[in-house]
C-alpha cells in the first residue's frame, strides 16, 4: 500500500541447532522461529527454545510458534523465553490469542487455500484478528504449516491495511518475486522461510540462509531504485 519501500524484515523459522541460530544472526535475520508444536519435525521444547534464544544478540527477536496449544502451556513457555513474539499457527480464536499473549506481541497465521475454488476472505480474517501485530500468510495444506508449498499470491487482496509476513514455499530463488508482488498489497511486508533454507528436514544450510537474506536485500534495492527512494542502512 505504501509507495515508499522499506527494509524487508526476515525471519528464519524452525531452528533447532546452535549453529543454525548463529548462521541466521550472521546473515542478518531480524527474527528466528522456534517451533513448539510436538508433531513438527522441527519441534523444540520450551527449555530448548530458551537455550537457543539466549544466543541471540540485541534486536534479533525469538518467535515462539504454537499450534492449538493450551493456555497454560503457552504461558509457561513464555516465562522461559523473555521478550519473545508469539505466533499462533492453528485454529486459535482472537480471544485465545489475546488472552495467551497478554502484553506480548503476537502474529496469527492465515492459511491460504491452494485451490481457487475454496473461498478465503483475508480482509475479514484481518478484521477478526485486528489485534495481531501481523498476519502470517501461509499455504493451507493437510496438517499445519505450509509444508514448503507456495500459495497463489494473486489470491491476496489488492489492498489490506494490516502488516503481513509472507511465508510458504519461499526460497532464495523466488523470495524477491514474492516481495515485489505482495508488498504493495499490505501496510508492510516481512518474509518467513523454513524448508527453503534447509539441507534436510529440520537442518538448516548456512549458505542458503545467506543467499535468502541477500535475495531479500536485492529486492529492497530494486524497489528503492524503481521508486527513486534511498533505503536506510540496514
Amino acid at each position: 500500500m505504501s509507495s515508499v519501500p522499506v527494509r524487508t524484515r526476515v525471519k528464519i523459522c524452525g531452528l533447532s541447532r546452535e549453529q543454525d541460530v548463529d548462521a541466521a544472526v550472521e546473515a542478518g535475520a531480524d527474527a528466528i522461529g522456534l517451533v513448539l508444536y510436538p508433531k513438527s519435525p522441527r519441534y523444540v521444547s520450551a527449555a530448548r527454545a530458551a537455550e537457543l534464544a539466549r544466543r541471540l544478540p540485541p534486536f534479533v527477536t525469538p518467535v515462539l510458534l504454537f499450534v492449538n496449544e493450551t493456555l497454560d502451556s503457552v504461558r509457561a513457555a513464555c516465562e522461559q523465553v523473555p521478550g519473545a513474539t508469539l505466533q499462533f499457527h492453528g485454529d486459535e480464536t482472537p480471544a485465545f490469542c489475546r488472552q495467551a499473549a497478554g502484553a506480548r506481541p503476537w502474529m496469527r497465521a492465515a492459511r491460504i487455500p491452494l485451490d481457487a475454488a475454496q473461498p478465503f476472505d483475508l480482509l475479514k480474517f484481518a478484521s477478526d484478528f485486528s489485534e495481531a501485530q501481523a498476519l502470517l500468510l501461509d499455504a493451507h495444506v493437510e496438517g499445519y504449516g505450509g509444508a514448503g508449498r507456495t500459495f497463489p499470491w494473486s489470491r491476496l487482496p489488492t489492498s489490506a491495511s494490516c502488516h503481513a509476513v509472507l511465508s510458504g514455499g519461499l526460497t532464495p530463488a523466488n523470495v524477491a518475486d514474492g516481495i515485489v508482488q505482495v508488498r504493495p498489497r499490505f501496510r508492510t511486508l516481512a518474509v518467513d522461510v523454513s524448508s527453503g533454507v534447509e539441507a534436510s528436514k529440520g537442518v538448516k544450510d548456512a549458505a542458503k540462509i545467506h543467499q535468502f537474506v541477500a535475495a531479500v536485500r536485492a529486492a529492497d534495492e530494486h524497489l528503492a531504485r524503481s521508486s527513486h527512494v534511498r533505503l536506510p542502512a540496514a
